[in-house]
C-alpha cells in the first residue's frame, strides 16, 4: 500500500491519492516510480487572464461550500436572458402591478358564476331527457294500456246471474246478487270461515259482488252458481265458495281475489 499526501500550499490538505499492488505469476512485484514535478490538473481550456476573469466569471459574490461529506459546488447563474413581455395578452385592468383590481374581479366573479349556473341547467334538463325517454321506454305499450281496465254495462247483467269477462287474461267474474244472496252472505259467522272476511269488506254495493275468477288453490278456473253453497265451485279439486267469493270447503286456502273497480255511473262500471 502507497499513500501519497500532497504538501503543495495551493492544494487542500485533504487530498489523498493512494495506490496498491499486489504480485502474481505472470508478472513480478516492481517498485513504482514517481515522476515528480507534472500536475495532475488539466490546464482550463480558457486561459485565466483579465477579459475572462471580467467577462466570462461572474461579478457578484461566489460562494463556495466544501468539507469532508459536502460536495464542492460553484454555481453561475445567466444574466443576459430576458424576460419575456406578455402585456398584449393581459386585461387592461390588470396590466397595472400597483391598481387594485376590484371591479374587475367581480366582474368575473360574475361571469364564472353565469357559466356554471347555465351548464347546471342544460346538465339537468339533458339528465332529466334521458330519464323520461328511459323510463318511458319501460312503460307498458299502448295495446298493454287498452286491456288494462274494462268497462262493463251493467244493466246487460240480470238479477241472481253472474257473467264472465276477460280482463288482463284472467276470468273476471260479476255477480248480479238477490236480496236474498245478500242477507244469507252477510249472517255468515266469522269463526266458520277458513279466511275470515265480513260480505260487506268485499262488497262497495250489495247487489254487485266483483271477483277475479281464479282459484287460490291451484289456479283453475271455478264454475258460477254451482257448489254446496251456491256461489262457486272448482271441479278440479272439490273447492266450494259461496256468493261472497269466500272459500267455504275444499283445498284451497283462501277467497277469491277482488280487483280494483269503481262505479263511474249507476250502469257503468270500470276494472283496472
Amino acid at each position: 500500500m502507497i499513500n501519497v499526501v500532497s504538501k503543495s500550499a495551493n492544494l487542500s490538505p485533504y487530498l489523498k491519492a493512494s495506490s496498491q499492488a499486489v504480485a502474481s505469476s505472470v508478472k513480478p512485484l516492481v517498485k513504482p516510480t514517481v515522476i515528480p514535478g507534472k500536475s495532475t490538473y488539466p490546464t482550463p481550456p480558457v486561459p485565466l487572464t483579465s477579459y475572462a476573469l471580467t467577462k466570462l466569471l461572474p461579478s457578484n459574490d461566489i460562494k463556495v461550500r466544501t468539507g469532508p461529506t459536502v460536495t464542492t459546488q460553484v454555481r453561475w447563474a445567466h444574466t443576459d436572458i430576458e424576460v419575456p413581455d406578455f402585456s398584449a395578452y393581459r386585461r387592461k385592468a390588470t396590466r397595472d402591478p400597483t391598481s387594485k383590481n376590484i371591479d374587475s374581479d367581480e366582474s368575473r366573479k360574475a361571469f364564472t358564476y353565469l357559466i356554471v349556473g347555465g351548464g347546471a341547467v342544460a346538465t339537468a334538463y339533458a339528465a332529466k331527457t334521458v330519464v323520461r325517454q328511459l323510463v318511458s321506454t319501460m312503460s307498458a305499450s299502448a295495446d298493454v294500456l287498452a286491456l288494462a281496465k274494462i268497462e262493463v254495462k251493467l244493466s246487460a247483467i240480470p238479477e241472481g246471474k253472474s257473467v264472465t269477462f276477460k280482463w288482463r287474461g284472467k276470468p273476471l267474474f260479476i255477480r248480479h246478487r238477490t236480496n236474498q244472496e245478500i242477507e244469507v252472505e252477510r249472517g255468515v259467522p266469522l269463526a266458520e270461515l277458513r279466511d275470515p272476511q265480513h260480505d260487506d269488506d268485499r262488497v262497495q254495493k250489495p247487489e254487485w259482488l266483483v271477483l277475479i275468477g281464479v282459484c287460490t288453490h291451484l289456479g283453475c278456473v271455478p264454475i258460477a252458481n254451482a257448489g254446496d253453497f251456491g256461489g262457486y265451485y272448482c271441479p278440479c279439486h272439490g273447492s266450494h265458495y259461496d256468493a261472497s267469493g269466500r272459500i267455504r270447503k275444499g283445498p284451497a286456502p283462501l277467497n277469491l281475489e277482488i280487483p280494483t273497480y269503481e262505479f263511474q255511473t249507476e250502469d257503468l262500471l270500470v276494472v283496472g
